[in-house]
Formats: C-alpha cells, sequence, structure tokens
C-alpha cells in the first residue's frame, strides 16, 4: 500500500470511529431503555474459560463501541522488538532513512497487514483518534517518521492489526461472561511487564454490563 493509501486508510478509519463515537454520545430517545454505557477507553479482559485461542488471556483496549459495533487493539500479545525500519517494509514504504527499535504487538485478528499506534495524547495529527482523555490512537506513516526522529509521543504501543465485533456482538459476549471489564491504566498498556498485565487486569475488573 503506497504512503498515500495508507494515510488515505488512517484518515477514514479516524473520522469513521470519531462519527461512531459522536452517535454513540448522542442523547438516547426516552421512550427506549437506555442504552448500555459505550465502552471506549476501557478494556475488555477474556475470561479464564475463553475458549478462542485468539484471544486466550487477550487484553484489549477498546478504541470505539457504539450502536454499529466495537474496535479494539490487544495490548498485550507481543510479536517481537524490531526496527522502525522494518515496520515500514512490512508496510510496503521506504524506511531507510528511518532509525531506531520499537516492540511491535499483534493488536487483533483483523486487518493484520495495518499498523496503528496507541499513545499518550501528547501527540496529535489529523487522523489521530482521542480514546479518552489519556490514550489517543493513530494510524499513519508519520507517526512512525516522527518517533524515530525522537518528535513523537512520550509513550507508545505499536500494533498490527485489530480486533472487531458486529452490533450487539460484544454486548452479547459480554452477557456471556466471555469477558471481563477493566479500567484502562496507561502505566498497564504501556509499562507493565506483558506476562502481568492478563492477571492485573482480571484481578481489577469492574462490574460486567
Amino acid at each position: 500500500m503506497s504512503a498515500i493509501g495508507l494515510r488515505r486508510l488512517g484518515l477514514i478509519l479516524a473520522l469513521l470511529l470519531q462519527a461512531a463515537l459522536l452517535i454513540g454520545a448522542l442523547p438516547a430517545n426516552p421512550d427506549e431503555a437506555p442504552a448500555p454505557p459505550p465502552l471506549a477507553g476501557q478494556l475488555l479482559v477474556a475470561a479464564p474459560s475463553m475458549d478462542d485461542p485468539l484471544f486466550e488471556r487477550a487484553v484489549i483496549l477498546i478504541i470505539q463501541h457504539g450502536p454499529d459495533g466495537a474496535v479494539g487493539i490487544v495490548i498485550n500479545k507481543p510479536i517481537g522488538q524490531t526496527s522502525i525500519a522494518s515496520v515500514f517494509e512490512a508496510l510496503g514504504q521506504k524506511g531507510g532513512d528511518v532509525s531506531g527499535d520499537v516492540r511491535v504487538f499483534s493488536g487483533g485478528p483483523v486487518q493484520s497487514e495495518v499498523g496503528f499506534v496507541v499513545h499518550s495524547p501528547d501527540y496529535r495529527r489529523p487522523e489521530t483518534v482521542a480514546v479518552n482523555d489519556r490514550l489517543s490512537m493513530t494510524s499513519s506513516v508519520d507517526i512512525l517518521r516522527d518517533i524515530a526522529a525522537k518528535k513523537g509521543p512520550a509513550k507508545i504501543l505499536v500494533a498490527f492489526g485489530y480486533a472487531g465485533w458486529g452490533p450487539g456482538q460484544l454486548e452479547r459476549e459480554i452477557k456471556m461472561s466471555a469477558w471481563g471489564i477493566a479500567e484502562a491504566d496507561p502505566a498497564l498498556i504501556f509499562d507493565e511487564d506483558r506476562d502481568k498485565v492478563w492477571d492485573y487486569a482480571w484481578n481489577h475488573r469492574t462490574q460486567h454490563l
């Protein structure tokens, strides 16, 4: 995918997510039952009984949640440490002029060829999605260039792929006790030992929907 194509994809995704977040923030029809609270900015924690090997002991940051479904990034499935130049190559970009290394994660089984950067809110581009006041997400090769140039956000998590749910699907899975919900503490997302993330999140989960 070309740099222009990747930027356009990131911008389209950002606009779709922002529109869905706006829809989710609108007041519900007073004649209808209250809608469940949106989970954007929360963590989904796979229950110990999770039988899907793709999500066993997975902890997922929910980026968007609304009537049209949900999108999240797995934060505790590292692939390994690699050069930023290698990430550019994986995206089909020229990265010979960039330096530095990043830890790369498997963000989920959907579109594993697309990169996302979950990061602290001290960095913003036009395509950046503000998950909440402590977390943002950007899908762009430009953020990788800024990271390499030491102009990027203070905290980052680079992932390929994402997890997605259709309308009502995530709510049904939560009611079936497939997932717990925990606060998305930035220290847990960016700093904690990945081998300890699931245990901490599960032990600090909040009430299900």
